[in-house]
Protein backbone atom coordinates (compact mmCIF):
# COMPACT_ATOMS: atom_id res chain seq x y z
CA UNK A 1 0.00 0.00 0.00
CA UNK A 2 1.16 3.27 -0.68
CA UNK A 3 0.51 6.85 1.11
CA UNK A 4 1.05 8.71 -2.23
CA UNK A 5 -2.12 11.54 -2.34
CA UNK A 6 -3.14 12.03 -5.91
CA UNK A 7 -4.32 15.53 -7.42
CA UNK A 8 -5.14 16.19 -10.78
CA UNK A 9 -5.72 19.98 -11.39
CA UNK A 10 -8.61 19.89 -14.06
CA UNK A 11 -12.26 20.66 -14.89
CA UNK A 12 -14.71 18.49 -16.02
CA UNK A 13 -14.46 20.04 -19.78
CA UNK A 14 -10.92 18.63 -19.96
CA UNK A 15 -9.77 15.22 -21.25
CA UNK A 16 -7.58 13.38 -19.16
CA UNK A 17 -6.29 9.95 -20.70
CA UNK A 18 -7.18 7.17 -18.02
CA UNK A 19 -3.49 5.76 -19.28
CA UNK A 20 -1.62 9.11 -17.85
CA UNK A 21 -4.07 8.64 -14.52
CA UNK A 22 -2.87 5.05 -14.25
CA UNK A 23 0.67 6.11 -14.68
CA UNK A 24 0.20 8.40 -11.78
CA UNK A 25 -0.64 5.81 -9.87
CA UNK A 26 1.83 3.40 -11.22
CA UNK A 27 4.47 6.04 -9.61
CA UNK A 28 2.81 6.60 -6.75
CA UNK A 29 4.11 2.94 -5.64
CA UNK A 30 7.70 3.73 -5.62
CA UNK A 31 9.13 4.12 -2.45
CA UNK A 32 9.48 7.56 -0.83
CA UNK A 33 7.25 8.90 -2.64
CA UNK A 34 4.89 11.17 -0.62
CA UNK A 35 2.80 13.42 -3.08
CA UNK A 36 1.27 13.77 -7.09
CA UNK A 37 0.20 16.44 -8.86
CA UNK A 38 -1.45 15.90 -12.33
CA UNK A 39 -1.43 19.05 -14.44
CA UNK A 40 -4.58 20.07 -17.11
CA UNK A 41 -1.61 19.05 -19.83
CA UNK A 42 -1.37 15.13 -18.60
CA UNK A 43 -0.84 12.66 -20.76
CA UNK A 44 0.81 9.15 -21.30
CA UNK A 45 4.70 8.91 -21.81
CA UNK A 46 6.82 6.48 -21.94
CA UNK A 47 6.03 4.50 -18.40
CA UNK A 48 6.01 7.86 -16.69
CA UNK A 49 3.08 10.74 -17.32
CA UNK A 50 4.05 13.79 -18.65
CA UNK A 51 3.13 17.19 -17.01
CA UNK A 52 3.23 15.57 -13.63
CA UNK A 53 4.68 16.74 -10.35
CA UNK A 54 6.20 14.40 -7.98
CA UNK A 55 7.30 14.97 -4.45
CA UNK A 56 9.17 12.61 -2.13
CA UNK A 57 10.60 13.78 1.13
CA UNK A 58 13.75 10.90 1.22
CA UNK A 59 14.15 9.58 -2.95
CA UNK A 60 15.50 11.20 -5.97
CA UNK A 61 13.82 8.99 -9.01
CA UNK A 62 16.17 10.27 -11.91
CA UNK A 63 13.74 8.46 -13.97
CA UNK A 64 10.78 10.97 -12.82
CA UNK A 65 13.01 13.55 -14.29
CA UNK A 66 13.47 11.83 -17.95
CA UNK A 67 16.32 12.29 -20.36
CA UNK A 68 15.90 15.61 -21.55
CA UNK A 69 17.04 17.03 -18.07
CA UNK A 70 16.14 21.04 -18.62
CA UNK A 71 14.28 21.20 -21.07
CA UNK A 72 12.48 24.15 -21.25
CA UNK A 73 11.27 27.67 -22.70
CA UNK A 74 13.47 30.79 -23.02
CA UNK A 75 11.37 34.20 -24.23
CA UNK A 76 13.19 36.76 -25.55
CA UNK A 77 11.63 40.46 -26.54
CA UNK A 78 13.68 41.46 -29.94
CA UNK A 79 15.14 45.08 -30.41
CA UNK A 80 13.40 44.69 -34.01
CA UNK A 81 10.11 46.23 -34.02
CA UNK A 82 7.30 43.96 -35.21
CA UNK A 83 6.28 46.02 -38.14
CA UNK A 84 9.76 45.87 -39.51
CA UNK A 85 9.46 42.10 -39.71
CA UNK A 86 9.32 40.53 -43.65
CA UNK A 87 8.34 36.91 -43.19
CA UNK A 88 9.54 35.82 -46.56
CA UNK A 89 12.90 37.31 -45.90
CA UNK A 90 12.72 36.17 -42.04
CA UNK A 91 11.88 32.86 -43.52
CA UNK A 92 14.82 32.77 -46.26
CA UNK A 93 17.36 33.56 -43.84
CA UNK A 94 16.90 31.35 -41.33
CA UNK A 95 19.19 28.23 -42.64
CA UNK A 96 21.62 26.28 -41.59
CA UNK A 97 20.61 26.40 -37.90
CA UNK A 98 21.28 22.49 -37.53
CA UNK A 99 25.16 23.15 -37.93
CA UNK A 100 27.35 23.35 -35.35
CA UNK A 101 27.24 26.56 -33.84
CA UNK A 102 30.75 28.34 -34.75
CA UNK A 103 31.27 30.77 -31.90
CA UNK A 104 33.60 30.08 -28.92
CA UNK A 105 32.36 27.05 -27.11
CA UNK A 106 34.48 26.81 -24.09
CA UNK A 107 34.92 30.07 -23.26
CA UNK A 108 30.40 30.49 -22.93
CA UNK A 109 30.80 26.84 -21.21
CA UNK A 110 33.31 28.55 -19.04
CA UNK A 111 30.72 31.14 -18.35
CA UNK A 112 28.09 29.19 -17.40
CA UNK A 113 30.48 27.17 -15.06
CA UNK A 114 30.58 24.07 -17.07
CA UNK A 115 33.90 21.45 -18.13
CA UNK A 116 34.82 22.34 -21.46
CA UNK A 117 34.38 18.44 -21.99
CA UNK A 118 30.45 19.41 -22.52
CA UNK A 119 31.41 21.04 -26.17
CA UNK A 120 29.80 19.66 -28.49
CA UNK A 121 28.16 19.76 -31.99
CA UNK A 122 24.42 19.19 -30.06
CA UNK A 123 25.57 23.05 -28.30
CA UNK A 124 23.34 25.84 -29.99
CA UNK A 125 20.85 23.46 -32.05
CA UNK A 126 17.50 22.88 -31.43
CA UNK A 127 16.91 18.74 -31.88
CA UNK A 128 13.86 16.85 -32.81
CA UNK A 129 10.64 16.16 -31.12
CA UNK A 130 8.49 18.97 -30.02
CA UNK A 131 11.91 21.31 -29.61
CA UNK A 132 11.13 24.22 -31.62
CA UNK A 133 11.62 28.22 -31.97
CA UNK A 134 8.99 30.43 -32.67
CA UNK A 135 8.72 34.64 -33.50
CA UNK A 136 5.28 35.64 -31.80
CA UNK A 137 3.28 38.83 -31.58
CA UNK A 138 1.13 40.14 -29.12
CA UNK A 139 -2.23 39.00 -29.58
CA UNK A 140 -3.86 40.36 -26.64
CA UNK A 141 -3.33 41.91 -22.93
CA UNK A 142 -5.41 41.08 -20.14
CA UNK A 143 -4.77 44.09 -17.86
CA UNK A 144 -2.49 45.92 -16.69
CA UNK A 145 1.35 44.85 -18.06
CA UNK A 146 4.82 45.90 -19.04
CA UNK A 147 4.66 43.69 -22.38
CA UNK A 148 5.20 45.69 -25.46
CA UNK A 149 2.43 44.82 -28.16
CA UNK A 150 4.93 47.12 -30.72
CA UNK A 151 7.44 44.04 -30.46
CA UNK A 152 8.68 41.40 -31.89
CA UNK A 153 9.05 37.88 -29.53
CA UNK A 154 11.16 34.88 -30.24
CA UNK A 155 10.70 31.85 -28.07
CA UNK A 156 12.97 28.87 -27.90
CA UNK A 157 12.05 25.22 -26.62
CA UNK A 158 14.66 22.75 -26.18
CA UNK A 159 16.72 21.21 -23.69
CA UNK A 160 20.34 19.55 -22.82
CA UNK A 161 20.23 17.07 -26.14
CA UNK A 162 22.48 14.27 -25.89
CA UNK A 163 24.26 15.17 -22.63
CA UNK A 164 20.62 14.63 -20.32
CA UNK A 165 19.81 11.38 -22.00
CA UNK A 166 23.81 10.08 -21.09
CA UNK A 167 22.98 11.17 -17.70
CA UNK A 168 19.32 9.12 -17.30
CA UNK A 169 21.15 5.79 -19.47
CA UNK A 170 24.24 5.63 -16.58
CA UNK A 171 22.23 6.06 -13.90
CA UNK A 172 19.47 3.31 -15.41
CA UNK A 173 22.40 0.71 -15.99
CA UNK A 174 23.84 1.08 -12.47
CA UNK A 175 20.48 1.60 -10.50
CA UNK A 176 17.77 0.80 -13.40
CA UNK A 177 14.57 2.74 -11.88
CA UNK A 178 15.22 2.23 -8.16
CA UNK A 179 15.31 5.65 -6.28
CA UNK A 180 18.52 7.29 -5.08
CA UNK A 181 18.37 8.27 -1.02
CA UNK A 182 19.16 12.05 -0.41
CA UNK A 183 22.43 12.51 1.02
CA UNK A 184 24.13 9.25 -0.49
CA UNK A 185 27.35 9.75 -2.23
CA UNK A 186 24.91 8.07 -5.43
CA UNK A 187 22.32 10.79 -5.18
CA UNK A 188 24.79 13.23 -4.93
CA UNK A 189 27.03 12.22 -8.29
CA UNK A 190 23.44 12.22 -10.09
CA UNK A 191 22.64 15.63 -8.99
CA UNK A 192 25.61 17.04 -9.66
CA UNK A 193 24.91 15.61 -13.76
CA UNK A 194 21.85 16.85 -13.62
CA UNK A 195 22.91 20.23 -12.49
CA UNK A 196 25.03 20.74 -15.15
CA UNK A 197 22.45 19.29 -17.78
CA UNK A 198 20.12 21.89 -16.75
CA UNK A 199 23.23 24.90 -16.94
CA UNK A 200 23.73 23.65 -20.03
CA UNK A 201 20.04 23.44 -21.33
CA UNK A 202 19.31 27.15 -20.13
CA UNK A 203 22.51 27.95 -22.35
CA UNK A 204 21.64 25.73 -25.37
CA UNK A 205 18.51 27.59 -25.51
CA UNK A 206 20.50 31.10 -25.00
CA UNK A 207 22.64 30.26 -28.36
CA UNK A 208 19.83 29.33 -30.06
CA UNK A 209 18.32 32.59 -29.72
CA UNK A 210 21.51 34.21 -30.26
CA UNK A 211 21.68 32.23 -33.48
CA UNK A 212 17.80 33.05 -34.81
CA UNK A 213 18.66 36.77 -33.88
CA UNK A 214 21.71 37.01 -35.88
CA UNK A 215 20.12 35.91 -38.76
CA UNK A 216 17.39 37.97 -38.46
CA UNK A 217 20.00 40.94 -37.76
CA UNK A 218 18.67 41.76 -34.73
CA UNK A 219 19.57 41.49 -30.75
CA UNK A 220 16.78 40.49 -28.24
CA UNK A 221 16.30 40.81 -24.16
CA UNK A 222 15.51 37.18 -22.49
CA UNK A 223 12.62 38.03 -20.55
CA UNK A 224 12.41 34.52 -18.95
CA UNK A 225 13.81 31.14 -19.18
CA UNK A 226 11.85 28.16 -17.32
CA UNK A 227 12.82 24.11 -17.14
CA UNK A 228 10.45 21.31 -17.22
CA UNK A 229 12.59 18.36 -16.35
CA UNK A 230 14.27 18.83 -13.17
CA UNK A 231 14.29 17.61 -9.73
CA UNK A 232 15.06 19.94 -6.75
CA UNK A 233 14.81 20.75 -3.41
CA UNK A 234 11.73 21.85 -2.09
CA UNK A 235 9.96 21.79 1.36
CA UNK A 236 12.69 19.58 3.26
CA UNK A 237 12.31 17.23 0.30
CA UNK A 238 12.66 16.74 -4.09
CA UNK A 239 10.41 17.77 -5.71
CA UNK A 240 10.74 15.81 -9.67
CA UNK A 241 9.36 17.98 -12.64
CA UNK A 242 8.42 15.76 -15.26
CA UNK A 243 6.84 18.36 -18.15
CA UNK A 244 5.61 20.34 -16.05
CA UNK A 245 6.89 24.63 -15.30
CA UNK A 246 7.64 25.92 -12.59
CA UNK A 247 5.22 28.35 -10.44
CA UNK A 248 8.29 29.79 -8.48
CA UNK A 249 10.22 31.12 -10.99
CA UNK A 250 8.62 34.03 -12.28
CA UNK A 251 6.71 34.25 -15.56
CA UNK A 252 5.85 31.66 -17.13
CA UNK A 253 4.83 30.42 -21.01
CA UNK A 254 2.60 28.06 -21.81
CA UNK A 255 2.51 27.26 -24.92
CA UNK A 256 -0.10 25.92 -27.29
CA UNK A 257 0.75 23.67 -30.50
CA UNK A 258 2.08 24.40 -33.02
CA UNK A 259 -0.21 27.01 -34.83
CA UNK A 260 -1.92 28.42 -31.57
CA UNK A 261 -1.27 30.60 -29.02
CA UNK A 262 1.03 31.08 -26.48
CA UNK A 263 0.08 32.10 -22.86
CA UNK A 264 2.44 34.50 -20.52
CA UNK A 265 1.09 34.34 -17.43
CA UNK A 266 1.70 34.61 -13.59
CA UNK A 267 1.76 32.68 -11.38
CA UNK A 268 -0.42 32.93 -8.28
CA UNK A 269 1.11 31.60 -4.71
CA UNK A 270 -1.97 31.48 -2.48
CA UNK A 271 -3.04 28.00 -3.78
CA UNK A 272 0.44 27.00 -5.44
CA UNK A 273 1.29 24.89 -2.65
CA UNK A 274 -1.83 22.80 -3.82
CA UNK A 275 -0.45 22.06 -7.49
CA UNK A 276 3.20 21.37 -5.90
CA UNK A 277 4.07 25.22 -7.21
CA UNK A 278 4.03 23.65 -10.54
CA UNK A 279 1.76 24.40 -14.11
CA UNK A 280 1.33 23.02 -17.61
CA UNK A 281 3.76 23.67 -19.36
CA UNK A 282 1.44 23.10 -22.37
CA UNK A 283 -1.17 21.57 -24.43
CA UNK A 284 0.00 18.10 -23.97
CA UNK A 285 -0.70 15.40 -26.51
CA UNK A 286 -4.00 14.12 -27.57
CA UNK A 287 -2.65 11.72 -30.15
CA UNK A 288 0.92 9.81 -29.82
CA UNK A 289 3.09 10.31 -32.42
CA UNK A 290 2.65 6.96 -34.68
CA UNK A 291 -1.45 7.74 -34.33
CA UNK A 292 -0.76 11.61 -35.28
CA UNK A 293 0.56 10.09 -38.92
CA UNK A 294 -1.41 7.57 -39.29
CA UNK A 295 -4.76 9.35 -38.77
CA UNK A 296 -3.58 13.19 -40.52
CA UNK A 297 -1.28 11.69 -43.37
CA UNK A 298 -4.36 11.17 -45.63
CA UNK A 299 -6.22 14.36 -44.85
CA UNK A 300 -3.54 17.08 -45.28
CA UNK A 301 -0.67 17.28 -47.23
CA UNK A 302 2.77 18.74 -45.92
CA UNK A 303 1.96 22.28 -48.02
CA UNK A 304 -1.41 22.52 -45.85
CA UNK A 305 0.91 22.00 -42.85
CA UNK A 306 3.39 24.43 -43.58
CA UNK A 307 0.59 27.05 -43.28
CA UNK A 308 -2.06 26.95 -40.23
CA UNK A 309 -5.40 27.87 -39.30
CA UNK A 310 -3.84 31.37 -37.54
CA UNK A 311 -1.88 31.99 -40.96
CA UNK A 312 1.27 31.39 -39.58
CA UNK A 313 4.27 29.16 -41.05
CA UNK A 314 5.95 26.16 -40.43
CA UNK A 315 9.33 25.17 -41.08
CA UNK A 316 9.77 21.46 -41.07
CA UNK A 317 11.90 19.76 -43.47
CA UNK A 318 10.87 16.12 -41.84
CA UNK A 319 8.39 14.12 -43.53
CA UNK A 320 6.92 12.24 -40.63
CA UNK A 321 7.81 15.19 -37.89
CA UNK A 322 5.40 17.60 -39.31
CA UNK A 323 2.54 14.53 -38.76
CA UNK A 324 3.61 13.93 -35.44
CA UNK A 325 3.79 17.69 -34.19
CA UNK A 326 0.98 18.83 -36.20
CA UNK A 327 -1.55 20.91 -34.50
CA UNK A 328 -4.14 18.63 -34.15
CA UNK A 329 -1.95 16.00 -31.99
CA UNK A 330 -2.35 18.45 -29.30
CA UNK A 331 -4.98 19.36 -26.45
CA UNK A 332 -6.56 22.51 -26.58
CA UNK A 333 -4.59 24.59 -25.19
CA UNK A 334 -7.35 27.37 -24.26
CA UNK A 335 -8.67 24.72 -21.96
CA UNK A 336 -5.65 23.47 -20.57
CA UNK A 337 -5.44 27.63 -19.50
CA UNK A 338 -8.67 27.90 -17.98
CA UNK A 339 -8.42 24.95 -16.06
CA UNK A 340 -5.39 26.39 -14.64
CA UNK A 341 -7.07 30.20 -14.01
CA UNK A 342 -9.98 28.43 -12.49
CA UNK A 343 -7.87 26.71 -9.82
CA UNK A 344 -6.73 29.90 -8.90
CA UNK A 345 -3.18 29.00 -9.93
CA UNK A 346 -2.04 32.07 -12.46
CA UNK A 347 -2.99 35.17 -13.92
CA UNK A 348 -2.90 36.04 -17.26
CA UNK A 349 -0.74 38.61 -18.45
CA UNK A 350 -0.93 38.61 -22.45
CA UNK A 351 -1.72 36.02 -25.36
CA UNK A 352 0.99 35.53 -28.15
CA UNK A 353 0.11 35.21 -31.60
CA UNK A 354 2.59 32.61 -33.87
CA UNK A 355 3.86 34.15 -36.87
CA UNK A 356 7.03 31.63 -37.78
CA UNK A 357 7.93 28.13 -36.27
CA UNK A 358 11.17 26.56 -37.16
CA UNK A 359 11.86 23.47 -36.22
CA UNK A 360 14.44 21.54 -38.98
CA UNK A 361 16.11 22.21 -42.24
CA UNK A 362 17.54 19.36 -44.12
CA UNK A 363 19.87 21.90 -45.66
Amino acid sequence: MTGATIHIVASPESWIEQAAVDQLHQTARLEGIDRIVGLPDLHAGRGIAVGAAFWSPSHVYPHLVGSDIGCGMGLWRCAMPLRKLRLDAAERKLRGLEEPWSGDQVARLADAGLSRDLAGEALGTIGGGNHFAELLRVETLHGDTEVDPAALYLMVHSGSRGLGHAILERHLAQHNVAGLIAGEEACARYLAAHDDAMAWAVLNRELIAKRFLDRLGTTGERLLDICHNSVTPHRGGWLHRKGAAPADKGLVVIPGSRGDMTYLVRPRQERADEALHSLAHGAGRKWSRSEAKDKLVRRFSIADLERTKLGSRVICEDRDLIYEEAQQAYKDIHQVVRDLEQAGLIDLIATLRPLLTYKTRRA
